[in-house]
Parts: structure tokens; C-alpha cells; sequence
């Protein structure tokens, strides 16, 4: 098998070789397909492309290898082409504490460990690497869901997602809501759906009014929408959920990134400045305020969809974000 690998380069046959890494995983021979990824990498110098080969290698590793191997190929050059970000794949099948002392320094290792938090790991922060990734506490608050998190095979990904939902007719505003100018509440918004409408075929809108969630739903042109009360730990799962996806043909971006998104919108939401460091009982406290609701159009009832309304009922103001990325 040691020459198969060689043969297979020199051939530039890549179907092989990854066959060759499915045979090595199916014996447990690790060091194999560590080689296997060194010399598919290698092999670019020859103008061989066989970098799939490569990446599926290091994807492999992340997944089904002893955390020692697995922590390897945590670095920003690995798993490119993988589902979903190399470090959400490793951290799918492997604790934290197993990770840490085989992680070498650097972002992918602290996303890492991120990707252990958003599960429910209580990650020690002196085990991870100090250079600030997300600016999010490495344990859960009790207010926080449980998260949405995808399962990795060899050959597929399979994503959790929100039940579809029955809820009653939403009243149509005998008015015109006045409308607000609200960048950052847009913007916070629009970025947990950034992969479905830049790299796929996704539209996302926003609408800020003087009202209720009501006149939000109406002011984006919405017929015949019915809605059902959330409350906001539904509803921090709902915009993770969003935030870590890639919709119907964008990539993962992993659910910590999810997790830091939804914690961005939320503060967003509740007056909060952008980019502001957030506590997690402040910021707990000031979404327990807000009025959440989920809403549907008959328009779209497959694939991706986030259609979400927030009443700040001290404000007297709503927001409401139509998301869909059809299947």
C-alpha cells in the first residue's frame, strides 16, 4: 500500500487516492493518511492537481482520527473544501480537553474551541490559544439554547434545523407605519444571512417601524402572514441557526460563528453599540424584553428560511427580516 500512494501521484489519479485515504481510515492507519496529504500537497510542485486529495485527508483526520491527529490540521491552510469549517468538523467528534494539548497556537485551535462551547463543553480559556477569535464567553449562559449543531460523515453533512411552525393569522395594520432608519439593526440582521444571498440564490429583507411586529411584517409587503409568539432562547437558536448555515449552495460557517452572529443581532436588537463586548446577564436580560416572533407567507415553505419580528415594546418600534433561500 506504501508504493499504491506513489503510483497513484505519479498517475495523477485522484479518484485513487481517495480511495486510498478511505482504505487507510478504514484500518486506522493515520500516519498513512497524514503522509498520503503531504505528498498530494507536495505534488502541486509537479503541476499535478490532486489538492482534493489533500483536503480530503485533512478532512478525514478532523473527523474520524484520535484527537492527537485531529488536532493537526487545525490550521488556516486545511480542510478548504471540506462541509463545513475544519474546526467545527473536529470539534463534532472530539471534546476540547482531548484537543488542547495536541492544538498548535492560532485561530483555527480557538475556533475550535468555540465550536466545544456552542455544544455545552466548558472550555477552561487558559487551554486556548489568547489571541481573541469571537469576542463570546467560553461556557454557555443559562439563557442560551441548545444550539443547532450539523453531523459530519465521510461523505455527507447532515444539518439540524427548526421544525416548521402553525401559527395564527397575523392582523394587517389599518395604518402606514411610519418607517426607521436603522443601519445597524439592518446590517446585523443581513449578515446572518450573508451566505445565502452572495453566494447563493437567497433575498433578504428589513423593515423597521414605529409599531408593532404587525406593521413590520406588513411594511416588507408580506400577504397573508401567520406568526406565533417565540420566546428568546427560541429565538437566539433561530438566528444561530441562520448564522452558521450557507444555505441552499454557500458554505458552513460553522455554529460558534452562528453563535456569535445571533449574539451580535440580539445586541443589535436591544440598543446595544456595534461591536460592543457584551455580558451575557446584560445581554440576557435586555432580550427577555423584546417581544419575538416567527412568521410565514404561503410564498415559500422549503428551504432555507428565517422569517423573524422583534417588538421593543418601551420603543414603541419593530423590526422584521423576511430570508429566503428556496431549495
Amino acid at each position: 500500500m506504501s508504493d499504491a500512494v506513489g503510483r497513484a501521484i505519479d498517475a495523477n489519479d485522484l479518484d485513487e487516492l481517495l480511495r486510498l485515504v478511505d482504505a487507510f481510515c478504514t484500518t486506522r492507519e493515520w500516519d498513512a493518511v497524514l503522509a498520503l496529504r503531504d505528498r498530494a500537497r507536495l505534488a502541486l510542485e509537479r503541476g499535478r492537481q490532486l489538492w482534493p486529495a489533500a483536503s480530503y485527508a485533512e478532512y478525514r483526520l478532523a473527523l474520524d482520527a484520535p484527537a492527537e491527529y485531529a488536532a493537526l490540521v487545525l490550521t488556516e491552510d486545511a480542510g478548504r473544501f471540506a462541509f463545513g469549517p475544519i474546526a467545527e468538523v473536529a470539534a463534532s467528534t472530539h471534546t476540547w480537553a482531548e484537543l488542547a494539548p495536541h492544538v498548535p497556537p492560532g485561530p483555527v485551535g480557538a475556533l475550535a474551541a468555540h465550536e466545544r462551547a456552542v455544544r455545552g463543553e466548558r472550555v477552561d480559556p487558559a487551554t486556548v490559544d489568547p489571541a481573541e477569535v469571537l469576542p463570546l464567553p467560553l461556557t454557555l449562559a443559562r439563557w442560551e439554547p441548545v444550539y443547532f449543531v450539523p453531523v459530519y460523515f465521510a461523505d455527507h453533512i447532515e444539518e439540524a434545523g427548526p421544525e416548521p411552525f402553525h401559527g395564527r393569522a397575523v392582523a394587517r395594520p389599518g395604518r402606514d407605519a411610519s418607517r426607521v432608519d436603522d443601519p445597524e439593526v439592518e446590517h446585523a440582521l443581513r449578515e446572518l444571512v450573508r451566505p445565502w444571498t452572495a453566494f447563493s440564490e437567497g433575498e433578504a429583507r428589513v423593515a423597521a417601524v414605529e409599531g408593532d411586529v404587525g406593521d413590520a411584517i406588513a411594511a416588507l409587503g408580506a400577504r397573508d402572514a401567520r406568526g406565533a409568539v417565540i420566546d428568546a432562547t427560541e429565538a437566539i437558536a433561530l438566528l444561530a441557526w441562520a448564522g452558521s448555515s450557507g444555505g441552499r449552495h454557500g458554505r458552513r460557517r460553522g455554529a460558534a460563528a452562528g453563535r456569535d452572529l445571533a449574539w451580535a443581532a440580539a445586541g443589535a436588537l436591544s440598543g446595544f453599540e456595534a461591536g460592543e463586548r457584551l455580558d451575557a446577564a446584560t445581554l440576557g436580560d435586555a432580550i427577555a424584553a423584546l417581544r419575538w416572533f416567527v412568521w410565514t407567507a404561503p410564498d415559500a415553505s422549503t428551504g432555507w428560511i428565517l422569517r423573524i419580528a422583534v417588538h421593543d415594546e418601551t420603543d414603541g418600534v419593530a423590526w422584521a427580516l423576511d430570508a429566503v433561500d428556496r431549495s
